[in-house]
């Protein structure tokens, strides 16, 4: 059956030979490649030229597309009736699509989840990789919603829940599993099929990360009851403790100290297998960001869910169409 792998582009550059030279080493090559460009002015269209050389590469560009628009835009120029879906940024293991593809071929499902690692450069990317990331032992493969880092499905599972969401910018990746899952149930989970990709490396880029996918939660009234404990964690809980530290001093923070060690457990848990052999002092520093990476990110959410949420009330007709 053939094999067609999809990518969405725009001002990627230099920064997507990697993606490509990972795809040329696959076990199990693709029967081609199609990248859509959503309006480059770098020199990305001039490096997708030049690997056409190396791959079954079918470049289309689309300039204003958006990922949903760009991502449709491929998977219905694809000639293959199995479908798998990359992003740029990431570098894929070899056995990556063998891995993938395995239960399409055999007709076990008509969607397979892939997975994720993070692949830090800087000693903040592996903090920040460990605190924002899971790992596989964190998830329950029957109901992990996959990235469209890591997915591969049947063109016509596609066709039949129509496409990802084109009114969505971001988390559109849930919205289309969610879609999928309703329509045929669990996927089977394909643990080797890793795409790896760089954490963000600084914490102005993780809070624009992390507004942007809370807007996107908010536009697609994704995860309500979790962004409401937020909330409530920070406008209730917080200056409850705070008040507490005022007039109590040490019952106050004891309280607040157990409240961050609750809240930086997990992480705290994957940083500490990723930084044997560090010195002490390094480890610690390292230890401290999870806290700080933590509220970023939170403030970040809390910030973005409302605009989403308003986007949302205001495009009511847009969605439903």
């Amino acid at each position: 059956m053939k094999v067609s792998v999809i990518a969405t582009v725009k001002n990627e550059g230099e920064g997507l030979r990697p993606l490509l030279d990972s795809l040329i080493d696959q076990i199990h090559p693709a029967d081609e490649v199609v990248v859509c460009d959503g309006g480059s002015i770098d020199n990305t269209l001039e490096v997708l030229e030049e690997y056409k050389t190396y791959l079954p590469l079918k470049i289309i560009v689309a300039p204003g597309s958006n990922i949903s628009q760009g991502r449709n835009r491929a998977i219905s120029t694809a000639s293959g009736p199995i479908i798998a879906v990359t992003d740029a940024g990431v570098v894929l293991a070899p056995d990556w699509l063998e891995a993938l593809i395995q239960p399409l071929i055999a007709q076990e499902s008509p969607v397979v989840s892939g997975w994720f690692e993070p692949d830090p450069y800087t000693d903040f990317e592996v903090v920040m990789g460990a605190t924002v990331l899971p790992t596989r032992t964190d998830i329950n493969p029957s109901t992990f919603l996959p990235s469209s880092r890591s997915i591969a499905f049947y063109k016509s599972a596609w066709e039949a829940v129509g496409g990802y969401p084109e009114w969505l910018d971001y988390c559109e990746d849930l919205v289309f599993d969610q879609a999928l899952h309703d329509k045929y149930g669990p996927f089977p989970f394909e643990g080797s099929a890793i795409a790896y990709f760089r954490p963000r490396g600084s914490l102005r880029a993780l809070f624009r990360q992390y507004y942007y996918y809370a807007r996107g939660d908010g536009k697609a009234s994704l995860w309500p009851m979790r962004h409401t404990i937020r909330y409530l964690t920070y406008l209730f809980g917080l200056p409850l403790i705070l008040r507490l530290i005022w007039r109590e001093k040490w019952p106050g923070w004891l309280l607040l100290l157990l409240g961050v060690g609750t809240y930086s457990r997990r992480p705290a848990e994957r940083l500490w297998q990723s930084t044997w052999g560090w010195r002490p002092p390094a480890r610690l520093r390292a230890f401290a960001l999870i806290p700080i990476i933590r509220f970023v990110g939170d403030v970040a959410k809390m910030l973005g869910y409302p605009a989403g949420l308003i986007w949302r009330w205001r495009n009511l007709d847009k969605i439903r169409h």
